[in-house]
C-alpha cells in the first residue's frame, strides 16, 4: 500500500534535501577556493613553488609518475597493507573483546595492560618491529595493527558491556545460555558501535601503514613521501599526501555506506 505524504511532510523533506545540497555545494566551493588561492599564491610569487608545490605541479607530476613511474604500484601496496592490517585488527580485537566479556576475571587481569599498551606512542614501536621482523611488509602490517588494535579492543568491550542488562536477564529467563546472550543480544545491539569503531580503525590502520612505510619500505605512498622529501621533490610529497587523503575518504565512505545499508 502506497503511503501518501502530507504537504507539510513534503516541505520538510524538501528542506532537508535542499540543506544537503547546499552543504555539498559549500564543501566543493571551499575546496575549489583553497586550490585557486594555492595556485595563485605560487604563480604570483607570494609562496615558493619549489617548497610548497602547487596544484598544477602536483597534477603534472602525478601524470608523469602514472605514465613513466610506479604510482599505481605505490598506491596499490599501501592499500593492500591497509586492508590486511584492518582485517587483522577487526578479527583479533573482536575475538579478544568477546573473551573479555565472557570472562570477567580475565578482563580484570588484562584491562590495565591494554590501557597501558594503548597509551604507548606507536611510532616508537615501529623500529622495534623492524628489528624483530626485518625490513619487509610484515613489519609494516604489524606496526599498523599495533596502532589500532588496543583501542579497538577496549572500545568493543565497552560496547559489549553497555548492553541493557534487562534484555540479558530476559534471555536467561527464557532458558538461554551465555552464548545465546552474546549472539542474540550483545552483538546485534552493539552492531552500530562496531561499525563506528571500524570507521576509526580504518583510519588508524592507514596511519600505521604510513608510519611503517617511513621506516621499512621500498614501495608505497609512505616511502614516496620520505624519498621525495630526501631528494627535494616536494611535488611527489604533496601528491602522496593528497592520495592518502583520497584513500582515507574512500575507505570511510565505504564503511559509512555499509552502516547506512544496515540501518
Amino acid at each position: 500500500m502506497t503511503q501518501i505524504s502530507s504537504p507539510d511532510q513534503e516541505r520538510y523533506l524538501n528542506r532537508i534535501k535542499q540543506r544537503k545540497r547546499i552543504i555539498l555545494l559549500l564543501r566543493i566551493s571551499l575546496l575549489l577556493l583553497f586550490v585557486f588561492l594555492w595556485e595563485y599564491a605560487v604563480r604570483s610569487g607570494r609562496v615558493n613553488g619549489f617548497i610548497f608545490s602547487s596544484p598544477t605541479r602536483i597534477v603534472t607530476s602525478g601524470i608523469d609518475l602514472l605514465l613513466h613511474g610506479n604510482l599505481l604500484a605505490h598506491t596499490g601496496i599501501t592499500l593492500a597493507e591497509t586492508g590486511a592490517s584492518f582485517a587483522l585488527v577487526i578479527g583479533i580485537s573482536f575475538l579478544i573483546a568477546i573473551l573479555l566479556w565472557w570472562n570477567q576475571s580475565l578482563c580484570d587481569i588484562l584491562e590495565p595492560y591494554l590501557v597501558i599498551l594503548n597509551s604507548l606512542p606507536k611510532s616508537a614501536m615501529a623500529p622495534i618491529f623492524l628489528v624483530w621482523l626485518g625490513n619487509n611488509m610484515k613489519a609494516i602490517i604489524v606496526t599498523a595493527v599495533s596502532v589500532a588494535i588496543f583501542g579497538s579492543i577496549l572500545n568493543l568491550y565497552t560496547s559489549f558491556t553497555s548492553t541493557d542488562p534487562d534484555k540479558l536477564k530476559l534471555i536467561r529467563t527464557l532458558g538461554g545460555n551465555r552464548l545465546d546472550c552474546l549472539t542474540k543480544v550483545v552483538i546485534p545491539i552493539s552492531f552500530p558501535s562496531i561499525l563506528s569503531i571500524m570507521k576509526v580503525d580504518i583510519g588508524l590502520c592507514l596511519i600505521g601503514v604510513v608510519i611503517g612505510e617511513f621506516l621499512a619500505a621500498r614501495k608505497g605512498l609512505g616511502y614516496l613521501i620520505i624519498y621525495g622529501s630526501q631528494v627535494f621533490k616536494m611535488d611527489w610529497v604533496m601528491l602522496s599526501i593528497i592520495l592518502l587523503c583520497i584513500i582515507a575518504a574512500l575507505l570511510y565512505i565505504g564503511i559509512s555506506g555499509l552502516e547506512k545499508k544496515q540501518a
